[in-house]
């Protein structure tokens, strides 16, 4: 079956005419391929686009108003700075009006580097959501200016978002009743790319994200994680160098999502693709992710690498160890102290507790009363759901 006009282009690999359809894919519908994309198309830059060596990409730390800017190298010209794919300037957008009115963004600035992979983080309704559709095109801000590869979204959005494609959670991204090739064929004629002059991009997103196998297959025959990998090939299918996906890895297992996570590092590392990635899985924002920004109330409260991150946090609190932890002992020391873990050993147990300031000395002194000798202390060091939730909790008032 052959893909709505897969075969118009001219020579070099560019449709010869601008599509309709824009780079952003919402629910596609079984009728009919007809792409639900907002209506300010960008396909006529499109192309598969040379991107050069890795170089250096920046990063910082931004952590109540102050952003101390870093660097992360990345490649043999790591002592240069990466243009920028992403600027936001003061966006601010309101929904309602008069007392009912909610700003979900709130004066945000954001700058994000060709090449990096960005993690945006936030509770529901902190306003990620409308910041990445601010970003892409279907939400119009109210103030503030936003950039994609230098170019003003608002001045010219052809030319911006030719750079731009995303994945986003919870819509159908792709048309089931076609196969996954006529899928990447149909989404690369879109961006205003001629499929053929991607063939061995696809190929080898194919080979890649193991749907080699199932090319041929139709997209509504396959599991829900498999689906989710031909949303991401799609996303890839036309050359976008600015990619945003949200929840990519929601459905897969262990072994697919770890596959997309190298699949996302190597994208960005060799063809300098620029992802900026929204997830609820801290383990996958760890593990892809050069930097990240945490959002709360419209606003960012964090915005750093997942290490300068981590060292901000505060000690989430202590672990024990002690042969003489019995049943009894670790249930007296719940009544009195948040246990947070307990670790049953051959002899004794290991807790974790969230205490601290004056708690400690009290947690002590329970164990020197009860005749609990202790064999092992830490700190228990706060991992990124810590952070997220320490820097959002101060935004709101309610942290320390």
């Amino acid at each position: 079956m052959e893909t709505p006009d897969a075969n118009r282009g001219t020579g070099d690999g560019r449709s010869s005419g601008p599509s309709s359809e824009a780079a952003t894919r919402g629910s596609a519908t079984d009728e009919e391929p007809e792409s639900s994309q907002s209506e300010n198309p960008g396909e006529e830059e499109a192309g598969e686009r040379s991107t050069g060596g890795t170089t250096g990409r920046s990063s910082g730390v931004h952590v109540g108003g102050e952003t101390t800017l870093g660097t992360i190298e990345t490649g043999p010209r790591g002592d240069q700075q990466e243009p920028l794919a992403v600027e936001v300037e003061g966006v601010t957008k309101q929904f309602g009006d008069g007392e009912d009115s909610v700003t979900a963004v709130d004066g945000v600035s954001l700058e994000v580097s060709q090449g990096a992979i960005v993690g945006l983080l936030g509770h529901n309704g902190a306003g990620k959501t409308t910041l990445i559709k601010s970003v892409l095109g279907t939400v119009l801000p109210d103030e503030g200016s936003i950039k994609v590869q230098g170019i003003d979204v608002r001045d010219d959005p052809r030319a911006a978002f030719a750079h731009v494609d995303a994945m986003l959670e919870g819509a159908r991204n792709d048309y089931w009743r076609l196969t996954v090739r006529e899928n990447l064929r149909y989404f690369a004629t879109i961006s205003g790319v001629r499929p053929d002059a991607v063939e061995e991009r696809h190929d080898r997103l194919l080979e890649q994200l193991e749907l080699a196998d199932e090319a041929d297959t139709a997209v509504r025959d396959l599991s829900r994680g498999m689906k989710q990998k031909v949303s991401l090939a799609s996303a890839l299918a036309g050359g976008a160098d600015v990619v945003f996906l949200d929840e990519p890895t929601l459905g897969l297992d262990v072994e697919s999502s770890r596959v997309l996570q190298t699949e996302l590092r190597r994208l960005a590392e060799e063809q300098n693709i620029t992802v900026l990635l929204s997830s609820h899985d801290m383990d996958v924002v760890e593990t892809v992710c050069d930097r990240v920004v945490i959002m709360s109330e419209g606003q960012i409260v964090a915005d750093g690498t997942v290490e300068q991150l981590l060292e901000s946090g505060e000690p989430s609190g202590i672990r024990v160890a002690s042969p003489d932890l019995s049943t009894s002992a670790v249930a007296t020391l719940r009544d009195r102290f948040d246990v947070t873990a307990v670790e049953s050993r051959p002899r004794g147990a290991s807790l974790e507790m969230a205490v601290g300031g004056e708690e400690i000395y009290e947690l002590f002194a329970s164990l020197r009363e009860a005749g609990i000798d202790l064999e092992q202390i830490d700190t228990v060091e706060p991992d990124l759901e810590d952070v997220l939730v320490e820097r959002t909790n101060i935004r709101r008032g309610t942290g320390q």
